[in-house]
């Protein structure tokens, strides 16, 4: 009996631990549980949807990860009007970070992952040199080069785009990404 006594103290006493630590997420789709069971559709769905935000917060803070520092002579901050714009043109998941130097000069280097609208260009980029547009090969990746503007489609389900400044600078910053790595991003 005491043995009996001793596992379940033992197992409530990590249910409570792990309960303690945790998160906003799972809290929210608890939540939406809660709800559901409650007969409270309108803010079960709310709460989804929220704990749906803050995993695509999560999954965007993760893909930032993949955009190089700024190289020396520049300096580097995200660019948080580049999701607002993509967002109006069917979401997905995308980081941008900006680069800058003393003399004015800017690059904006872009990664759009799993939208609609990267279906609706993919065609267009993955042939780019058979329509006779030009290209830009960046270590294994070919890039479309539209009057300086760059884009590549990574896995079919990846767009790289690096807009601005000089090509010196661009290229090495695009060559500093790790492809491989990001096509398995989100699996």
């Amino acid at each position: 009996m005491k043995l009996i006594q001793t596992l379940l103290g033992g197992s409530l006493t990590v249910l409570l631990a792990s309960t303690a630590v945790a998160d906003e997420i799972t809290d929210t789709l608890q939540s939406a549980m809660t709800a559901y069971e409650d007969g409270d559709v309108t803010y079960a769905i709310e709460e989804l949807d929220y704990a749906k935000q803050l995993l695509q917060e999560m999954q965007t803070g993760a893909l930032a990860g993949f955009l190089p520092e700024a190289p020396e002579g520049w300096t580097a901050e995200e660019d948080t009007d580049a999701s607002a714009g993509y967002a109006m043109m069917g979401g997905g998941t995308v980081t941008a970070k900006r680069y800058s130097n003393d003399a004015g000069e800017e690059i904006t280097l872009t990664i759009l992952v799993d939208s609609p609208m990267i279906a609706m260009m993919g065609g267009m980029i993955q042939n780019a040199g058979n329509m006779g547009m030009k290209t830009v090969r960046v270590g294994r990746e070919k890039f479309l080069d539209n009057e300086g503007d760059l884009s590549a489609l990574i896995e079919g389900r990846i767009l790289v785009q690096a807009t601005g400044g000089p090509r010196e600078v661009l290229l090495p910053l695009l060559e500093a990404i790790d492809y491989r790595a990001l096509g398995r991003f989100g699996y």
